[in-house]
């Protein structure tokens, strides 16, 4: 083919892509709901007994923990849709060696992956508004005596936060981000599963 007639076969398509948002900017929320919800480890640390004048939680335990398994399943599919988009959040491309900062030049998408982030963005949000929620709605159930778990399983979500806090401290790159986030989200859904299991009824 006549190198003349290929430029002109790709300059549409190229004319046709933006410079990508920060993709740092919709995986960092992504890590700090799932943050949320390991938070729920501080209870063995520095929760107290229900004084009688604290008053209870308006939500229960039964309903909070189902809401919570529903963020952490919500948070498994965040990731996976991060992991299907490797052009723009799993770091191929030059990109894939950068440590964890804002402002690594995201590569040229196309209308179509443009709507996907906005997309991952809004989901993001709203996940992480309910995971923050819910979980503090379960660690106050558990204050209150309403989840009676053992305290091996608060070291599970311990574990789940020094995951989570080594990403930050290495500056991991965007791929090894993504997939940590990938596998404490499953870690995270299987221990508030094994919660449940301690409501008190």
């Amino acid at each position: 083919m006549n190198p003349n007639m290929q430029q002109k076969v790709e300059a549409p398509s190229d004319a046709d892509t933006r410079i990508a948002p920060d993709p740092l900017a919709a995986v960092l929320p992504a890590i700090s709901a799932l943050a949320a919800i390991a938070s729920i480890a501080a209870i063995n640390w520095v929760g107290q007994e229900r004084t009688p004048d604290r008053a209870r939680s308006r939500r229960k335990a039964g309903v909070a923990l189902r809401d919570l398994e529903s963020c952490c399943m919500g948070l498994q599919e965040i990731f996976r849709r991060l992991q299907r988009s490797p052009k723009l959040f799993a770091g191929d491309g030059p990109a894939a060696a950068s440590p964890l900062k804002f402002g690594v030049c995201g590569p040229r998408i196309d209308p179509a992956l443009a709507r996907s982030y906005h997309q991952l963005m809004n989901d993001i949000a709203s996940m992480l508004v309910l995971a923050s929620q819910n979980a503090f709605d379960v660690m106050s159930a558990i204050e209150d005596g309403e989840i009676l778990a053992p305290e091996q399983l608060f070291f599970g979500f311990g574990e789940q936060q020094d995951a989570l806090n080594k990403l930050v401290q290495n500056r991991a790159t965007l791929r090894v981000i993504v997939e940590t986030g990938g596998e404490v989200s499953e870690r995270l859904t299987a221990l508030v599963r094994e919660l449940r299991t301690y409501k008190v009824e």
